[in-house]
């Protein structure tokens, strides 16, 4: 495989209540693309990732997305300011966490899929 070839990559996620994440995704701003009844593809600028009406418990609760950013108080400002974890259950927002390769903070969508955020040491 030549890396000149490849042109995206998706990971396809589940989620427990399909129309709550889907709503909770464009909330956070990410544009959707409905592909199937039961499939959306979210889209922020050339990245994305799918979004299916499947729930498969363990599956779920061990998906893990790293989102990598150049300015990560600013996004955490952005996504703290949307109140996302006032408007959905379950969803989660933490503080900045520094470490020694870069630094993140967490998101837990409705389902419980962790989303890192997070800059690396330059």
């Amino acid at each position: 495989m030549k890396s000149d070839n490849i042109k995206s990559i998706r990971a396809f996620i589940g989620a427990k209540n399909f129309e709550v994440s889907r709503s909770f995704y464009r909330d956070l701003g990410f544009e959707e693309l409905s592909v199937l009844h039961n499939m959306s593809y979210f889209k922020l600028g050339d990245f994305g990732f799918y979004l299916q009406d499947a729930y498969v418990k363990d599956w779920i609760e061990n998906t893990m997305i790293f989102l990598e950013v150049d300015d990560l108080k600013q996004h955490l400002e952005a996504i703290k300011k949307l109140h996302l974890d006032q408007k959905y259950e379950n969803v989660r927002i933490t503080e900045i966490t520094y470490n020694d390769w870069g630094n993140e903070f967490f998101i837990y969508d409705p389902s419980g899929i962790l989303w890192h955020i997070g800059e690396f040491v330059k």
